[in-house]
């Protein structure tokens, strides 16, 4: 459904006389034509020609042959499969071919994880063979972190959902299978309170309107909820009376937040916070520590695969007790923190002022003593250490998706520890950075896999190196 109002639309006159004749109706309708898929690309869309031209075609699989509609502007899209694979199965959600936010639903759980083990494999090629991806027992339910945009289409009809693929127009989404369902409870009655409160969505458009999004965070361990309710602006008419209705409904809910968002970009959240009923936080356990998550917190979306993840990247750091570690891109301390119970010392550096904040209250709340982090770039603070004849043992780094920089790495190269450990949550860009550690004195010895998303096309590595002899 197109989000905000339709326009009135002005029939066309006819100013011509009929004809006996009728003429022939122009159609947009585009072409079929039938095509035998040869391959997949990294983002899981099926790859055919067609005239010569190769088509990257979304829910098509190697091998199979299927009618697909090819039209002149867009992507192509499958029709009918005439011939489907062993591995496809009925998508289980009833939004996936709409909603885009999963990509490879329509293959089984073990197709999925096959996938996902060969773009690993091979990208990591140049540097050894990966170990077995490492998958999850159910995966589903897992988001600890969900969002939903609000809006209106029709006569007034309020939708609390998610964008359709490719496109700005919302589509009313009651249940999303990797939400965690509480979350989706909590965000259908918001919906159903809305009218009685006599508040509307926010319409981008005309800037008015009141619920622009809620996000909700829960911790899995602890069971506590934080709502936030982004707002287009300050004012919040009823809001004990809605705060305590909506509690009425979900006892469960911890702490609840107004974040106002006047911006007319695609951010989520605003500058602006207001606490109305909790701490303004939740907690929730990893690693055998408790941490306080806030609205701005960046905290793993899948705790289940991120045990494993950064209990494989302690692991292969390889602590004694003596070490001095480095965790860049520190976040709110999570890496770090896990690792101090195994290490000398750790040392984290983050430009996020906020998460700096966060990682030291962290450090405090879970009484750890060999922890210091630090709000900075973590390039200049290795130079520095370095020239002042400081040593590292170990570097942990985790970076954005665009993976990390030459200036960074060329730091790491200069403070020379004995052991990196790299996590990515995008192997492209991994596969460049490790290129060029490689080239200065490192090799890689590991490289594992983890399913940290199932049901979508991403995969998170994590990669030991270690410093030539």
């Amino acid at each position: 459904m197109a989000k905000g109002k339709k326009k009135n639309q002005k029939k066309p006159h006819n100013r011509q006389k009929p004809s006996g004749k009728p003429k022939p109706q122009k159609t947009n309708q585009p072409k079929t034509t039938e095509l035998t898929c040869t391959g997949l690309t990294d983002d899981g869309k099926g790859i055919a020609t067609w005239n010569g031209k190769r088509l990257e075609i979304p829910h098509l699989l190697p091998g199979e042959k299927a009618e697909v509609a090819v039209p002149k502007r867009g992507p192509a899209k499958v029709v009918n499969v005439i011939e489907a694979a062993d591995y496809r199965r009925e998508a289980p959600c009833p939004y996936f071919y709409e909603c885009g936010g999963c990509q490879i639903q329509h293959m089984t759980e073990k197709a999925q994880g096959d996938f996902k083990q060969q773009i690993v494999d091979r990208l990591m090629k140049p540097f050894g063979k990966p170990e077995p991806i490492m998958t999850m027992d159910h995966p589903y339910d897992y988001r600890n972190k969900n969002t939903m945009t609000f809006g209106e289409a029709g006569k007034r009809e309020i939708i609390g959902g998610l964008y359709k693929q490719n496109s700005h127009d919302l589509i009313q989404v009651d249940r999303c299978l990797i939400h965690d369902p509480k979350a989706d409870d909590i965000i259908g009655t918001i919906k159903k309170l809305l009218p009685s409160f006599k508040l509307r969505p926010y319409d981008e458009d005309t800037g008015r309107g009141f619920l622009r999004h809620v996000l909700v965070k829960t911790g899995k361990t602890s069971g506590q909820v934080m709502v936030v309710l982004v707002t287009g602006t300050p004012e919040f008419k009823g809001k004990n009376n809605f705060v305590k209705a909506l509690r009425r409904e979900h006892p469960e809910i911890s702490t609840i937040i107004q974040n106002i968002n006047t911006r007319s970009d695609s951010m989520v959240l605003g500058n602006q916070e207001k606490v109305l009923f909790g701490k303004g936080f939740i907690t929730d356990t990893l690693g055998g520590l408790e941490f306080e998550i806030s609205a701005r917190s960046f905290y793993q979306i899948n705790p289940v695969q991120t045990e494993k993840l950064y209990g494989k990247a302690v692991e292969l750091a390889g602590l004694t007790g003596k070490e001095t570690v480095i965790d860049a891109y520190c976040g709110i301390g999570t890496i770090g923190l896990i690792a101090s119970k195994q290490a000398g010392n750790v040392i984290g550096i983050e430009m996020n002022k906020g998460a700096v904040k966060d990682a030291i209250r962290n450090s405090k709340h879970n009484n750890v003593k060999n922890a210091r982090f630090y709000q900075g770039d973590a390039g200049e603070f290795m130079v520095n250490m370095a020239a002042e004849k400081k040593k590292a043992d170990v570097v942990i780094l985790d970076p954005p998706r665009s993976g990390s920089d030459e200036a960074f790495l060329s730091s790491v190269v200069t403070l020379s520890p004995e052991r990196v450990v790299y996590v990515s949550c995008n192997p492209e860009t991994q596969v460049r950075d490790l290129h060029y550690l490689t080239k200065k004195g490192y090799k890689v010895k590991e490289i594992h896999p983890v399913d940290m998303f199932p049901q979508t096309y991403h995969v998170e590595t994590v990669v030991l190196l270690e410093k030539n002899k």
